[in-house]
């Protein structure tokens, strides 16, 4: 069922770089030539992921992912990075690993660069690899 997801499973773990600060260090910080905010530059991995998992997720709303807020907290997760980092996934089922991952991508949109996070520190392999997991059991 998630193979459309856990394909990036060797992908991402031959990754070399997620993604890279951009910061604009050429402007003025004038009215009229304002500086740019920093911003990750995600690589194709993370970009093709996404959109792969975006495309699941619309295509899955039996998962009830728009709500991945409550499912982290039925699982006694908070929407937290420490907390979701060290989440013991081999005890989650599907639906909170997914939630995991959505949380990841909405902390992107409160936090620039949240999202490269959780890549570097190998949690988005993690979920993946329980998925298959997951997956090879049935």
């Amino acid at each position: 069922m998630f193979e459309s997801l856990t394909r990036h499973i060797d992908r991402i773990e031959k990754c070399g770089s997620f993604g890279t600060w951009q910061v604009d260090r050429t402007s003025k910080g004038t009215l009229e030539d304002p500086i740019q905010l920093p911003f990750v530059d995600y690589g194709k991995a993370v970009l093709s992921f996404e959109k792969d998992f975006l495309r699941f997720v619309r295509e899955h709303p039996e998962f009830g992912l728009s709500s991945y807020y409550a499912i982290l907290g039925k699982n006694g997760l908070a929407w937290e990075y420490d907390t979701m980092k060290n989440a013991d996934v081999d005890a989650l089922d599907a639906q909170c690993v997914l939630a995991l991952i959505t949380g990841a991508f909405r902390a992107e949109r409160f936090s620039e660069g949240a999202l490269l996070s959780f890549f570097k520190d190998g949690c988005i392999l993690k979920w993946l690899k329980r998925l298959k997991a997951l997956d090879d059991a049935e």
